[in-house]
């Protein structure tokens, strides 16, 4: 009963959001519009932008050479050709590649081999961008400037990457030199690392930020300690859907961690009504989030592409969604695009 006075005594998801200055509830571009262009890519962000998106969101890492840099994962295998380019280091990660190597590669070809339906020949030969080039995306229109959603990733590599960012920030105008967000401006800040969520804390106290979730090893404590390996699912969308929180002090204790460090949201998985790559553990069951509103935090879940998804979510209370299809759940929280996504990328060039 006591849990449940708590929960209707908080203040509305909606008031927190505009406390934050965050938009509610929150589109994110889950590296750009990348269900129709590749990830992190030029057409990807400026794509979303053009739509409507509120955030391009991004994972930061950093070149050789100390460039900030957008890409997700933890070597350039997937998404680039660095396979037939650099074969000696084709499994090693951004930080041993230079800028001008990594700019050598071609970011955008695989996406036409793997989504022929969505091919475009001007998809071919994308480069990795830098976080100034998605800042000058995002900047276009100083009158409906896109707000940018910045993930430390794998910040382990990158000792000092928070400090960077701010630097960063400041000098392009979109954080004063005392570290609040400049007007006119949005900027979320983050990052699945306790570790570094003390660092961004530290760093950009005034600055919005994200706790991301996670049930396993470095994340929320797991019921089960079965792998996947040993655990006999048909893949890995199964096995997540069957990981849960070993109790609900330890899913609260990462809530409790994340308000401790000033974060203002967590981002938790969801798992997917029809499964795939992108489906996780559940963790925006109505609980969960009642739990985060009650500690006076928002909840934005990943990664969510399918309007059943969006209105599950929207009932369980998630207050945002990172989303690869920006102009699907724009459509779904009444705000349709002016344009077709299709529309949109021919008039962008692509």
């Amino acid at each position: 009963m006591a849990a449940g006075h708590a929960w209707a005594a908080a203040p509305s998801a909606q008031a927190l959001a505009t406390k934050a200055g965050i938009p509610y509830p929150a589109v994110i571009a889950h590296r750009g519009a990348s269900h129709d262009a590749p990830e992190s890519t030029r057409p990807a962000y400026m794509a979303a932008r053009d739509l409507g998106a509120d955030y391009l969101e991004l994972d930061l890492q950093r070149t050789r050479d100390g460039q900030l840099v957008a890409f997700h994962d933890d070597t350039l295998l997937r998404t680039t050709d660095v396979a037939t380019r650099y074969p000696e280091r084709r499994d090693r990660p951004i930080s041993d590649f230079s800028l001008a190597e990594l700019r050598a590669l071609d970011a955008g070809s695989w996406f036409n081999a793997s989504y022929p339906d969505r091919a475009r020949p001007g998809f071919a030969n994308a480069r990795i961008l830098t976080l100034d080039e998605i800042i000058d995306i995002a900047d276009a229109d100083p009158e409906h400037r896109t707000g940018l959603y910045i993930e430390t990733k794998v910040p382990n590599l990158y000792p000092g990457i928070e400090a960077d960012l701010k630097a960063k920030l400041i000098r392009r105008g979109w954080l004063t030199p005392e570290g609040e967000v400049a007007p006119g401006h949005r900027v979320v800040l983050q990052t699945f690392e306790k570790a570094s969520l003390q660092l961004l804390a530290k760093e950009m106290p005034k600055v919005p930020k994200v706790l991301l979730l996670w049930v396993g090893e470095g994340s929320i404590e797991p019921e089960s300690k079965v792998t996947f390996a040993q655990s006999g699912a048909k893949d890995k969308a199964a096995y997540y859907a069957a990981q849960r929180p070993a109790s609900k002090e330890a899913f609260s204790q990462w809530v409790d961690f994340a308000k401790a460090q000033g974060a203002v949201a967590t981002g938790p998985s969801a798992a997917l009504t029809a499964g795939g790559e992108q489906s996780y553990m559940d963790l925006i069951q109505p609980w969960m989030n009642q739990l985060t509103h009650a500690k006076g935090l928002l909840v934005h879940a990943y990664t969510l592409d399918d309007p059943v998804d969006f209105d599950k979510a929207r009932q369980a209370g998630v207050d945002g969604i990172f989303t690869n299809r920006a102009d699907q759940l724009l459509r779904f929280y009444g705000r349709p695009a002016a344009k077709s996504v299709q529309a949109v990328l021919e008039a962008d060039g692509y």
